[in-house]
């Protein structure tokens, strides 16, 4: 009886840690120029990439982290000038539509402050990758000549509201 007793106590233990054990380990992140601070909700990793974004072809560095099939990320890139900028926003909304063959749904407006962001536009898009259905939600965003990426995409049953408030909410440009 004893035993028994003893095992149960500890299966009730490892289920209590397990419940206490978060998915998401959020943490303070930025891109190696200090551009912006975000919340992640993994250790980050960044890349930085030639792209061309209706026109001028600029570096552009992405932080990113994955948990759960969620990839939770923050671009930007410098432009030549704000006018540049303006325009890099709708070249980036048409790659991302266009890598998950995505179709916007409605006009959402996403948690955060835009304060200080000369342009923002929020998108909710679904659509396939791979044969999978995808959920994209982001937030383009120009200050002066730069050009921000915040997005979270993946299953779509995986993305929760207090995803989108927690990291959306986190995210400040510097």
């Amino acid at each position: 009886m004893r035993l028994r007793t003893t095992v149960i106590a500890l299966s009730l233990a490892c289920l209590v840690l397990a419940a206490c054990s978060p998915r998401y380990n959020w943490r303070e992140a930025s891109d190696n120029g200090a551009h912006f601070v975000v919340l992640l909700p993994a250790k980050p990793a960044s890349v930085t990439r030639r792209v061309d974004l209706d026109g001028p072809r600029v570096d552009m560095s992405m932080t990113a982290a994955e948990v759960d099939g969620l990839t939770f990320a923050v671009g930007t890139a410098e432009l030549p000038d704000a006018a540049a900028a303006a325009r890099a926003l709708q070249a980036m909304r048409t790659a991302l539509l266009n890598n998950i063959g995505g179709q916007v749904q409605g006009t959402p407006t996403w948690p955060g402050k835009t304060d200080g962001l000369a342009h923002s536009q929020d998108i909710d898009a679904r659509g396939m990758a791979r044969g999978r259905p995808l959920r994209l939600v982001a937030r383009l965003a120009a200050r002066d000549r730069r050009v921000y990426q915040i997005l979270i995409v993946g299953d779509e049953k995986a993305i929760t509201d207090e995803n989108i408030e927690t990291f959306f909410s986190s995210f400040k440009p510097t």
